[in-house]
């Protein structure tokens, strides 16, 4: 009886190995909780103002959700995400109504273009200083309309790029076919393009949502609130009280993740030719 002794003693080819995606997110999360532990006790231990420690460790953060409560974040995001929401639906149903209308007027690309870039190049901080003076103040806990309007702008130029990409990206064989028998732009725009670009306007509603949580959070702190991430992390911040602002990002974090695979599993279940799956 012989052995194969050809591949004994062989060095490991680390290539080789293959781990589940949810383990190689668990070894990470893992590694930057202990970095930013190990960092918190040492190297940033006293930075902040009047010796504050402005980087608290994971376990102070912990400690601080359970002295807030649970009403406290639920109260506040809650206000943000519907923010987030609404400018959300708006930006996109905009941005996606223009994009469509450039398919049906070619004429008016440069146009569009033009204003999603002016949305996605003019600051923020600009943006935001004009709406405050525009919008009233909200009754507490209300939507803010500065919020809204930011969140809304933040999604725009994103959703219009991604949808003009996928619209364009249609098979020249299949519109030539239809308009030899005679069928409009219009035509072509419902029985090809739509189908063809729906991968990439998927994919740019996935980016899109944290962009939205991220500019109704910003609006926030422009828009006069007194209740939502914003106004709830301004008055962490001016307290000195580092666990409950650092807290909100990472809450703020936890939902814009959220937001994102929820739209990414919307995504696989709509066109999952899109993911390589059957």
């Amino acid at each position: 009886m012989t052995t194969d002794t050809s591949t004994r003693g062989a060095p490991i080819q680390w290539e080789d190995i293959r781990l589940p995606a949810w383990v190689t997110g668990l070894i990470g999360g893992i590694a930057v909780v202990l970095l930013w532990w190990f960092l918190a006790t040492t190297v940033f231990a006293n930075v902040g103002p009047g010796g504050a420690q402005a980087i608290p460790t994971p376990l102070q953060v912990v400690q601080g959700f359970v002295t807030s409560g649970w009403d406290f974040y639920v109260r506040n995001v809650q206000v943000t995400v519907v923010e987030a929401g609404i400018g959300y639906f708006w930006g996109n149903l905009i941005a996606l109504l223009l994009s469509a209308l450039v398919l049906v007027v070619p004429r008016l690309e440069g146009v569009i273009m033009q204003l999603a870039i002016i949305t996605y190049c003019v600051p923020i901080v600009a943006i935001g200083l004009i709406l405050v003076v525009t919008f009233p103040v909200p009754e507490p806990g209300a939507s803010s309309g500065t919020a809204v309007t930011l969140a809304g702008l933040s999604v725009f130029f994103t959703t219009v790029v991604g949808t003009l990409l996928g619209l364009k990206a249609a098979d020249r064989s299949s519109l030539d076919l239809i308009t030899v028998y005679g069928g409009s732009r219009l035509t072509q725009l419902r029985k090809v393009r739509l189908v063809a670009a729906l991968p990439a306007v998927l994919n740019a509603l996935q980016i899109a949502a944290p962009a939205a949580l991220l500019g109704a959070v910003l609006g926030e702190f422009f828009g006069k609130v007194e209740v939502g991430i914003g106004p709830a992390m301004i008055a962490a911040q001016q307290a000195l009280n580092a666990p409950v602002v650092w807290g909100l990002a990472l809450v703020s974090g936890a939902v814009a993740l959220a937001g994102y695979g929820l739209l990414g599993l919307v995504a696989r279940l709509v066109a999952p030719w899109s993911k390589g799956s059957k």
